[in-house]
Parts: structure tokens; C-alpha cells; sequence
């Protein structure tokens, strides 16, 4: 190992050299108490920046056993990545970054927390004019304010202490009530005092309280939730089954569903949403046109297609609105889903309703499709399966209701006996289309012949920002995953894509397979980087196995096999 003049004497020696003079710095360094690991160095000015790391020894960094203990630690090391971006912005470069978090918490690369040593791993542009070496402003970067931002970022002082407690504490309770959700018969939590609302459509941050109503749940669904560090919480408790949430236009129906879709997520302090908890197994479902589907058993939602064609292994490149809605919910199913959230206005009208005009004008052996509201409660009564839907317009949805909630001018109104009242009244007229068939779960094997991308240093996986993937020449359009909130997630799954050829052996089926990479992914993110590369990297957040999952499906060149 190198010490920190050696690198300053090889900027020194390269400074005005070609760009490719920089991989002479490539290599680790020690710094006083510090480690500076130049990992990766960028080919040229316009490449992806170099990629570094910065270690102290725990006995060093000085922080508490206790902040970084079981689940705390993911805590812990995404509050270390966010105070090093602040200190980056706040005082140095911007050719200088981290992958820090915004208002969810995720376990993440950027920092790693262990008895033995804390870490980061940033990027850093290195400074070229043109494509000539600047080394003296190379050695400004790599042997100053690197080293000063690990100062300040990586040892833990007792003017710390609260914050970082409280910021673990509160990571550590969302995940506890979200443990005891099952437990207590609930599907998702809501708890008063939340703001719902954000700042603007593209913006995650809330909206001022002044400028919003502040959540308050109904006397009749209000339960109490037990913390380990804040108490007794009170709030909506959405129990399990089937609930809707109805209202008129504009009056905050999609903001209250869009807000328990991100509940399975931990957030910061001061988001608004930090109590709104759901099933770790919710997946928001939407029609999704043009997707491929591949051998997907549909019967369950739509059979009997013209010409006979086969939904039991339901294969297509383009599917429609109908069909590619009830591909989502199977493969959901297939993975473990036990709550489905759907919005009316994100559905395709068909897959979702079939009024009484329509059963009298088109016979049921003329329609393939057996809509959602006639799946919905056998969902939940024969396979536990609960669904949370937004409806605005299909009134028949009220006969399938455990419990339905009415917004009101953003206010929220337990209206669940008036909706029996009225199904009671008002009769819709439609007859139940669903028979007895059974929900199928094909064990479906993913082909090695799929991986053919992942083979090969010289074909690359690679993330273009939050909702596309490059799989070597295919394009894998995640447009439709509402739950994918970060490029960073985006890029874990791009790497799990190519890591999954480590089990697809063409007998394990595709849960079986993403079960070993969640496994994998849970005792170190890092892995599915360096299974192939090497190096570590510093910019990958966890996906959930339902994201994944949904990637691995979109796949053009998806094959699979079923085991019967």
C-alpha cells in the first residue's frame, strides 16, 4: 500500500499528460488514519467518472454499537452517505459525488458500517483540459478535500448523537409496525397527523402543512399502533380484505393510494409520510399496453380467446391493457403479493368492469374476459390475497367492499355502512360472471438460453436512469413499476440481471431464483456488482423482489420453461 505523498508525487509526474496517464494512480493509499482506494479509473474526460472509496477504523470513526446493531445499520449507513453529499455541496466540487437518499431510506452501497471500519464509496470526475492531465487540480481533489470530507462525514462526535439515534430509532419503528401489520389483521397504516400531499408532480418532497390538510382518520377505523421508541400511534388502520377509496375527482383519492404504494418503504423525518406503513408484500398493479408476456397463466382473468388460442400459457410481445393487467397480478401473485393496490384511472376499463348493459348486449361465452370485479372477493376469501382500489366510477365495486373510505375535500370519511345502504337501494343489475375455477401458480423456470446478455465481459447490463435498462442490445422498459423509485434501484436490478446466470440453471424456477439473489443481495448489496467485476461499487440501492421480478418478466428475450 501507497501513502498519500506517492500519490501526490504520481499527479505530479502525469500533470499534462495524456488522460490515459491517470490509471498510473490506480491503486490504494494510506492517509494518517484514513485508506483512499482508487478503484477504478475513467478511460477519458467524458467516460463515467473514477470510482474511490474512503475507509477509517471503527476504532477511529468512534461510533456507538449500539447505532449500528441489527436492521439499524441500513439506517446508519444511508444517514453516513446523505451527511457526506451535504458536505460535498455544501463546500466542495461537484465533480465529487455520492449516492445518497432522498425521502426514502434504502439499503444502499454509498456507505458501509461494520465493528471493523467505515466506508464510503463515491465518484469523482478527475480534471483534464481537454483531454491533457490537470494534476494539481487532481491532488486539490484526491488528497484534500477528500480526505477533509471524510473529517467530517465518518467520525461520530457526541453533538451527533441525538440526530443520528433518532434517525435509526425511526427506521427501526417503521419496520416494527410494519412486522405487526399481519399480526393485527391490517393490510396498511395511515397515522393522523401525516401530510400526504407533495410539493409539486415532480417533486417527492412534501407540501407545506399550510398549504395542505393534514390527515386524520375516521373515529370508526381508527386503531393504535405500540412503537419501540415513539410510543403509542394513532391513525387509520386499513384492514384486511377488500377497501375502497372513493371520492370525487381532485379530491385527493390517487394522493391517499400513491402514499400506502410507498409505504413499503421506510422514510425520513419531516417527509410526512414517515407512518404510513403497508404490507411489505403490496404491489401496485396498472394495465401497462405493449408489454411482453411470457407463458403467464391467464385463465383465472381472460380464456376462451377467438381461434382458441391458449391463456394457460399466455405468450405475447404487445399485450393489451386487459391482458397485460392480468399478467401483472398472476406474476405478483407468483412472487408472494398478498395485497394488491389499483387505481381505476391507470386500468383498463374492461379487465376492471362488465356492467349489466354490456352482459345483456355480449354474452359471457363472447367475452374472454372474467373482469376484476367478479375476481376481487374470491381473491381475498379462497387465497388471502386483500386488494386496496381507487374507485371513481364503477359503482359495482361497492357489492364486493369490506370497507370503503370517501374523500372529501382531501378529509377522510368512513362511508361503508352508506355504501351498504345503497347497494341495498340502487341494484346494480349485473350478474357475477366468476365461476370456481382455480387460481393457477405455474411453476415457471427462466431458460439459460435467456441469459445469452449476461455472458461475456464485453456485453453490457447497464441502467439508463429510473425506468430503462440496457440489457446488451434490448431495451427493458420499466415504465410501468410504480414502486421503482430510484435510478440507483434501477441499477441493483440492471447488476442482478447479469448476476441471476450464477442460479438459472434451467430447474430452479424463477421465485426459487430470486429468492437466492435476495438472499445474496441481504447479507451484502455489493455482491451482484462483484460477482463479475470485482469492485466495489457505490451507487446501488435494494430493490424489492417485486420490482426485480417485474424487470426479469419484461425481458424480450425471456424465455421460459414450465414445470408440470
Amino acid at each position: 500500500m501507497f501513502n498519500i505523498d506517492d500519490l501526490t508525487q504520481k499527479l505530479g509526474r502525469i500533470d499534462g499528460l495524456g488522460y490515459k496517464a491517470y490509471k498510473d494512480i490506480q491503486g490504494s493509499y494510506e492517509a494518517g488514519d484514513y485508506f483512499l482506494f482508487i478503484d477504478h479509473v475513467q478511460a477519458d474526460p467524458y467516460a463515467p467518472p473514477s470510482k474511490i472509496r474512503l475507509r477509517l477504523p471503527m476504532k477511529k470513526a468512534g461510533f456507538p454499537e449500539y447505532l449500528y446493531e441489527g436492521i439499524r445499520v441500513i439506517a446508519l449507513e444511508d444517514n453516513i452517505a446523505r451527511r457526506v453529499k451535504t458536505n460535498i455541496k455544501e463546500n466542495y466540487s461537484r465533480d465529487i459525488n455520492i449516492d445518497a437518499g432522498q425521502q426514502q431510506v434504502l439499503k444502499r452501497t454509498a456507505a458501509k458500517v461494520t465493528p471493523d471500519f467505515v466506508e464510503v464509496r463515491m465518484t469523482v470526475g478527475l480534471p483534464a483540459a481537454g483531454r491533457r492531465i490537470q494534476g494539481r487540480e487532481a491532488r486539490n481533489i484526491l488528497c484534500q478535500a477528500l480526505l477533509e470530507i471524510a473529517r467530517q462525514s465518518l467520525v461520530f462526535n457526541e453533538g451527533l448523537e441525538k440526530h443520528l439515534a433518532e434517525f435509526v430509532y425511526l427506521y427501526e419503528d417503521q419496520d416494527f409496525i410494519r412486522e405487526n401489520l399481519a399480526k393485527l389483521g391490517l393490510t396498511a397504516f395511515v397515522a393522523n397527523g401525516s401530510v400526504l400531499p407533495r410539493k409539486s408532480g415532480n417533486s417527492d418532497l412534501p407540501m407545506l402543512e399550510k398549504d395542505c390538510v393534514i390527515f386524520q382518520s375516521p373515529a370508526s377505523m381508527e386503531v393504535e399502533m405500540e412503537t419501540i421508541h415513539h410510543g403509542t400511534i394513532k391513525g387509520l388502520g386499513i384492514p384486511r380484505g377488500v377497501s375502497l377509496i372513493v371520492g370525487g375527482g381532485y379530491h385527493g383519492k390517487s394522493t391517499l393510494l400513491k402514499s400506502i404504494e410507498r409505504g413499503v418503504y421506510n422514510h425520513i423525518k419531516g417527509d410526512g409520510r414517515e407512518w404510513v406503513i403497508t404490507s411489505p408484500d403490496a404491489v401496485k398493479i396498472r394495465a401497462e399496453d405493449g408489454r411482453k408476456v411470457e407463458k403467464v397463466d391467464i385463465r383465472y382473468f381472460i380464456d376462451n380467446l377467438p381461434l382458441g388460442q391458449d391463456t394457460r400459457e399466455f405468450s405475447t410481445a404487445n399485450a393489451s391493457g386487459s391482458t397485460s393487467q392480468a399478467a401483472n397480478i398472476v406474476e405478483a401473485i407468483e412472487i408472494g403479493a398478498d395485497l394488491l393496490l389499483l387505481d381505476e384511472d391507470t386500468s383498463a376499463t374492461n379487465f376492471m368492469i362488465r356492467d349489466a348493459r354490456m352482459q345483456k348486449l355480449i354474452a359471457k361465452e363472447k367475452e374472454p374476459i372474467t373482469p376484476f370485479v367478479d375476481r376481487v372477493r374470491p381473491l381475498y376469501e379462497k387465497y388471502g390475497i386483500s386488494a386496496i382500489l381507487v374507485i371513481g366510477g364503477a359503482g359495482d365495486y361497492l357489492d364486493t367492499a369490506d370497507h370503503v373510505i370517501m374523500l372529501d375535500v382531501y378529509r377522510v370519511y368512513d362511508v361503508t355502512n352508506k355504501a351498504r345502504e345503497v347497494t341495498q337501494s340502487v341494484k346494480s343489475g349485473r350478474v357475477q360472471e366468476s365461476q370456481d375455477e382455480w387460481l393457477s401458480s405455474p411453476e415457471r423456470v427462466i431458460k439459460r438460453a435467456s441469459l445469452k446478455f449476461a455472458r461475456g465481459d464485453r456485453v453490457k447490463v447497464s441502467a439508463k436512469g429510473l425506468q430503462t435498462i440496457m440489457a446488451g442490445r434490448e431495451i427493458v422498459d420499466l415504465g410501468g413499476i410504480e414502486q421503482l423509485l430510484e435510478s440507483s434501484q434501477t441499477r441493483a436490478i440492471a447488476e442482478c440481471l447479469r448476476y441471476m446466470e450464477k442460479y438459472v440453471d434451467g430447474q430452479r424456477t424463477l421465485k426459487e431464483v430470486l429468492n437466492l439473489i435476495c438472499r445474496d443481495m441481504n447479507q451484502d448489496l455489493a455482491q451482484v456488482t462483484l460477482y463479475k467485476t470485482g469492485m466495489h461499487p457505490g451507487e446501488l440501492a435494494m430493490p424489492r423482489r417485486y420490482e426485480l421480478a417485474a424487470a426479469i418478466n419484461r425481458l424480450r428475450i425471456l424465455q421460459i420453461g414450465l414445470l408440470v
